[in-house]
């Protein structure tokens, strides 16, 4: 059995004897402070075309967990009403690499004027309104 430091010991990371075992982890931020234990999508692709459920897909499999978040999301609660010329904005929105498009939906960067389309503030206001939480 290994010993526990004192100073692990005093700070709550040793259980029984076993030093270093229990490292504490980072809280989460950003978007990921917002996460509910929703791993995926929440709606059931039923009634959707093939290109919905595609595209559903796509949302929930970025690269990134936060754009998972963020595009999942909005995709669940809106993409079932939508039209075809608004799944034809919100594909060209998917093919945004995640890096940028993730600090402008956070506000970190300004959106370019070429990427700053109706869809897109939509995306944006969804978020900021606080939809996503529910």
């Amino acid at each position: 059995m290994l010993a526990c430091r004192e100073s692990l010991r005093n700070a709550g990371l040793c259980k029984a004897g076993k030093a270093g075992l229990y490292k504490p982890r980072p809280a989460p931020s950003g978007f990921l402070a917002l996460e509910k234990r929703v791993t995926g999508s929440r709606i059931s692709s039923e009634g959707l075309d093939a290109r919905q459920r595609r595209l559903l897909f796509r949302s929930w499999h970025r690269g990134i967990r936060e754009m998972d978040l963020v595009l999942g999301r909005f995709a669940d609660a809106q993409i079932a009403q939508w039209s075809q010329a608004e799944l034809d904005d919100y594909e060209r929105l998917l093919e945004i690499p995640d890096q940028p498009f993730f600090a402008w939906v956070s506000g970190a960067e300004a959106v370019p004027a070429e990427h700053d389309t109706p869809m897109f503030r939509r995306l944006r206001e969804f978020h900021d309104s606080g939809e996503a939480l529910r």
